[in-house]
Parts: C-alpha cells; sequence; structure tokens
C-alpha cells in the first residue's frame, strides 16, 4: 500500500487531483487527469487474477484501453517496453514498477482500470488507477500507477531485469502466462 502524504491527500479528495504522467519515447507526452480518464472510452470485461502465490479470483474490471492510451500519446519506433511507476514502494525499499512489451500494450483485455464490479476500484485493489493486463500473472498488474514511461531497454531500470519483483525475488523477465 502506498504510505505517503501524497497519496493520503489523493485519498482524502477522492482523487480528483489525481494525475496520470505518460512519456519517455512519446511522440505527444501527456498528463491526464482522473476526470480525463473516466471521459475516455471504455470497456467492461469479466477475468480471472491469477497470483503467483497460488490464489485466483475473479472480478467485473472497468476502465480506459491501453490501446487508446498509444493512440494518444503515440509511442516511437524505439519504443519497445511500457514502465508503469506505483505511487507505492516496494517491500525491500524502492518505487514499485513492471515492464511490459508494448505489443501487450495492445492486447483487446489490458486496460487502466478504475472500477471493479461496478464501483469505484478500492484503495486495497489499487485506486485510483491500476493495470489490467490479463496475459501476465498478477504480479505484472501494478496498482496506484503514478505514471507510463516508455523505453527502448530497461537494463538501467532498477536491477535491470524489468521489475521491482523481478530485480528482488529473482523471477526474472519472463514471456506471458
Amino acid at each position: 500500500m502506498p504510505n505517503s502524504p501524497e497519496f493520503d491527500a489523493l485519498v482524502a479528495d477522492g482523487f480528483s487531483t489525481y494525475a496520470l504522467r505518460v512519456g519517455g519515447l512519446v511522440e505527444a507526452p501527456r498528463v491526464f487527469s482522473y476526470a480525463e480518464l473516466k471521459a475516455m472510452p471504455s470497456q467492461e470485461q469479466i477475468t480471472t487474477h491469477f497470483c503467483i502465490q497460488g490464489w485466483s479470483g475473479v472480478a467485473k474490471w472497468g476502465g480506459v484501453p491501453m490501446r487508446h492510451i498509444l493512440e494518444l500519446v503515440r509511442p516511437k519506433p524505439e519504443a519497445r517496453y511500457a514502465v508503469f511507476y506505483s505511487l507505492a514502494d516496494g517491500s525491500d525499499g524502492g518505487r514499485y514498477y513492471d515492464v511490459h512489451r508494448i505489443s501487450n500494450m495492445r492486447h483487446e483485455l489490458t486496460i487502466l482500470a478504475y472500477e471493479m464490479n461496478g464501483a469505484p476500484v478500492s484503495v486495497l485493489h489499487g485506486a485510483p488507477l491500476r493495470l489490467r493486463c490479463e496475459n501476465e500473472l498478477g504480479f505484472k498488474m501494478v496498482k496506484w500507477i503514478a505514471a507510463i514511461e516508455f523505453v527502448s531497454d530497461f537494463a538501467d531500470l532498477g536491477a535491470g531485469q524489468g521489475g521491482y519483483n523481478e530485480d528482488h525475488e529473482f523471477y526474472g523477465y519472463r514471456m506471458p502466462i
């Protein structure tokens, strides 16, 4: 869970001042307000969440398709990965993040979710915005998204393994499930 005055202030104001920064190797860097994100084309999907710890659960998610965000910011040809940064720190300290191939961001079931089971996503489940990338394990679906950065490589991020868990728990950058 995020543990900062910044996040506490966002929760206190119902995320009305939340802003998603999208940049890096894109033609049109943007900052999207929570209201702007919710006004974009949306989709709903009922999917099973698979956790690497062995549990699963089914929920109905609603949010902005990542392919719509890609259309707006237009990643440059050299951009190969999308890095999702969380408002939370990892268990060993340092900002939590994860890396995804851009091709996976075009998948029809990859969304930035702001709803779960017909209601706003709870703080526990990643409010105000969390990634739902349904062909990945749960730890790859960053909660409490602060920013998205498009990069050509992730070797210089963290320990260079493609995400916080990969850096700290020896998962390694793997193919989707």
